[in-house]
């Protein structure tokens, strides 16, 4: 099942995606209570999850909208994104790593100020930052609490996954020493306006068994920058719902996202240690995303998530 949230007389409402309709689940006369978000959806645990397949089971016309006629918004907005980063093997091929890279999953945060949908800009403002750079990443959505939770016990926490770009500021994450010390400041680095694109649907974890088996793919302007699978990550899924779960008691609608492959334009850019590594059938990433270009994020059973990349001033003209 593929849940959105689309926007309607400027309400945003939740959806159920089948094929290229959206299916308002309110218009065909489902439980205000359970289908009044994402989040209230998650919460409802199977009563929701029932009413949804009857709903669609019935396909009732005059709920539904094609896909292409509706202006998607992030599904669902976590007030908490718990982030791994250097989780996959070739991504820390291609860098300079710190001390820890690749012994321990790499903790920061990010939250719903950071998000944005399908469509929506990442904002460009050269005040900030001039070496922006985007990430595909399998995110994880927690649909049961717990705290201290066993990797063996880690997915039936899920209630589904998503897409994310992990928009990430290099000239303030990386910071190096003239020694060679290579460390992150992964506060200013990761967390900032538009920083976390989410979407472009949540899909229920019964469509994914394994989220170990998964391609990842990312493209700007059609050209291929990422290409790999969740198997190449360092720690699974279920090490890092483990992991967060010893600090947080995690709770329905928080987000862990799991980490980036190889391909990035850090690779390139010596200056912040990249290795100017790039797996083959990969177009190499030759800058930092400007205003005008466009990034794909594709992951498989999930979808696309695309968002175009535009300078602050004229993301706020076209807003207004």
């Amino acid at each position: 099942m593929k849940l959105v949230t689309f926007r309607a007389s400027g309400e945003e409402r939740l959806g159920l995606l089948a094929g290229a309709v959206v299916i308002d689940p309110l218009r065909a006369g489902g439980d205000p209570g359970l289908f009044a978000n994402a989040l209230a959806f998650i919460k409802g645990g199977d009563r929701s999850l029932k009413a949804a397949r009857d709903i669609l089971a019935r396909k009732p016309a005059d709920a539904a909208m094609p896909l292409d006629r509706v202006a998607l918004a992030a599904p669902i907005r976590p007030s908490t994104i718990l982030c791994s980063g250097s989780n996959y093997h070739d991504h820390n091929a291609e860098k300079a790593n710190t001390p820890i890279s690749g012994k321990e999953p790499e903790f920061f945060v990010k939250t719903a100020d950071c998000v944005v949908g399908p469509d929506e800009p990442v904002l460009f403002d050269e005040r900030f930052s001039k070496k922006i750079d985007c990430e595909t990443e399998l995110a994880v959505v927690i649909g049961k609490p717990g705290r201290f939770i066993r990797t063996e016990d880690a997915l039936q926490h899920v209630f589904g996954y998503t897409i994310v770009n992990d928009v990430t500021a290099r000239d303030r994450q990386v910071r190096r020493t003239p020694e060679g010390l290579t460390w992150y400041e992964l506060g200013s680095g990761k967390a900032f306006d538009s920083s976390a694109p989410l979407g472009p649907c949540i899909v229920t974890a019964d469509d994914i068994p394994d989220p170990q088996k998964l391609a990842v793919r990312s493209r700007i302007n059609g050209e291929l920058r990422q290409s790999s699978t969740t198997a190449n990550m360092i720690w699974s899924c279920a090490d890092l719902i483990h992991f967060f779960s010893r600090n947080f008691t995690l709770q329905p609608g928080m987000v862990i996202i799991t980490g980036t492959p190889a391909g990035t334009a850090w690779s390139n850019d010596k200056e912040l240690g990249g290795k100017g590594h790039t797996p083959p059938g990969l177009v190499p990433a030759l800058r930092y995303c400007l205003p005008g270009d466009v990034v794909e994020c594709e992951i498989e059973g999930i979808g696309t998530l695309r968002n175009p990349v535009a300078a602050l001033d004229q993301a706020r003209a076209a807003a207004e």
